[in-house]
């Protein structure tokens, strides 16, 4: 079955976005700032976003590198899962989610049957934690029980993606066998919810990042592959500073965000440019304005830490800067140069 052309992927990108901005107004309004967003953004804030912008995200991602039009049906379904929610629909939009995530790990155990390795098993791994932690929320109801899931799916897709690039670096076979101990010992914490030992866990897979990741020798590089490499290696940063704050069992909401946006939200940050290319075939070239909103995500996390509610706006901030940012830089890249005449230029017809 022939592929999804890419004007027929945008609108599933733009449903996550439209979870994504539920989601964010959502937690702006648990720490008291008056803004609007859904009854079902403020309950289920962490269903929003882990599952359905970043499922719908990833699971897209995903679809894109099987090919086939059936695996689309996993964002289309995180997508109206969330929208579902919104509306009010609780029970179904849970449904769909589940429904969205078992398509997303089915997916991903077809592409370990085309190419067993390493990597290929550990995204695998994130997408059956994803699929539990949506399975969790039918089952139970129990956002609490869920949110660990939703930490291991994340942290182990960013892995197994910077794994599959390690390839292109001399990383020892005793190295990668840790990293799949490591996943493994993250969805065991994780099922088991016991944070203090997840912690030490995200510190153990911050320093194989940090030691193996391609990006400690890119970022000597300029332009664009510097700019991603400072992406990476911050985020791991945050990732063991998280861990850290597991570990220790102090300040949960600061240890959350901390890998939730800390960590994550500079993989997003640092992938976009190379992503929505792959996915919508649209140009994102690097401009050095991509630093703000990078700046402000981490100053953002800081802040958090300190002044909860602060934080957050200004976390919301740095999301909505980073989207602007991309799309005027997007929107840039497509508009005709002109040549001393004023003519517009389209190149060769």
């Amino acid at each position: 079955m022939a592929d999804l052309p890419p004007a027929a992927r945008a609108p599933l990108l733009v449903l996550g976005f439209l979870c994504l901005a539920a989601g964010v107004a959502g937690g702006l309004v648990r720490l008291g700032t008056e803004v609007p967003a859904p009854a079902a953004g403020i309950a289920w804030h962490g269903a929003f976003t882990a599952s359905a912008f970043f499922g719908t995200l990833i699971a897209l991602e995903r679809a894109v590198a099987i090919g086939r039009r059936w695996a689309y049906a996993a964002p289309a379904a995180c997508g109206a899962g969330g929208i579902a929610l919104a509306a009010g629909y609780v029970q179904m939009g849970f449904a769909l989610l589940v429904a969205g995530s078992a398509i997303f790990a089915f997916a991903s155990l077809v592409i370990v049957a085309r190419h067993r390795a390493l990597h290929t098993g550990v995204l695998a791994l994130g997408a059956l934690c994803l699929l539990g932690a949506n399975a969790w929320l039918v089952a139970q109801a129990a956002l609490e029980r869920a949110v660990p899931l939703w930490i291991a799916f994340l942290v182990l897709t960013i892995g197994g993606e910077r794994l599959e690039l390690s390839r292109l670096s001399p990383v020892p076979r005793a190295a990668r066998a840790v990293f799949g101990v490591l996943s493994v010992l993250l969805i065991g914490t994780g099922m088991g919810a016991w944070p203090s030992a997840m912690g030490v866990v995200f510190i153990g897979i911050a320093a194989w990042l940090a030691r193996y990741d391609l990006a400690t020798r890119t970022v000597r590089a300029a332009g664009l592959t510097r700019y991603i490499a400072v992406c990476l290696l911050s985020g791991y940063a945050w990732l063991a500073f998280g861990g850290l704050l597991f570990a220790l069992g102090v300040a949960r909401d600061g240890a959350l965000h901390a890998i939730l946006l800390g960590f994550v939200f500079s993989m997003v940050f640092g992938h976009a440019p190379v992503i929505l290319p792959a996915v919508l075939r649209v140009a994102l070239p690097y401009r050095p304005f991509l630093y703000a909103p990078l700046a402000l995500l981490h100053a953002s996390v800081l802040l958090r830490l300190i002044a909860p509610q602060a934080g957050a706006l200004a976390n919301a901030a740095a999301i909505a800067l980073f989207i602007a940012s991309a799309a005027t830089s997007a929107i840039g890249s497509r508009a005709p140069s002109r040549d001393s005449s004023g003519r517009a230029d389209r190149g060769p017809a």
